[in-house]
């Protein structure tokens, strides 16, 4: 999508969607999982939790720190990662407005 069309959609819509983006494919979800429950982990940790090279690991955390879920303090020759808590508490409340609404009644022809 175009970023002047992105733009003209509102803020939440937009973050939904980045989080949602974010947490799109299974080994995100294993990653945000294991940094949830290990608090901080270097890269290698995560490597040899999942059945991924290091480098698509990587590639996974990138996606997950840009979207912001995901932060990394550079320890030495090596990246500390870790759940960002306010990040995380933005997408959760984001993602429990949207699951929270309500359907209305749909026509029998949908």
């Amino acid at each position: 999508m175009a970023t002047t069309k992105f733009n003209e959609f509102k803020t939440e819509e937009k973050r939904i969607a980045q989080f949602c983006k974010a947490l799109a494919h299974p080994a995100r979800v294993a990653i945000v999982n294991f940094l949830i429950k290990e608090k901080e982990c270097i890269c290698r940790e995560v490597v040899d939790e999942l059945p991924l090279s290091q480098s698509t690991v990587s590639q996974h955390l990138k996606e997950l720190k840009n979207a912001g879920l995901v932060k990394g303090e550079i320890d030495g020759p090596r990246v500390c990662y870790c759940i960002d808590s306010e990040k995380w508490t933005e997408a959760k409340k984001y993602m429990h407005i949207f699951f929270s609404q309500e359907l209305t009644e749909q026509k029998k022809s949908c």
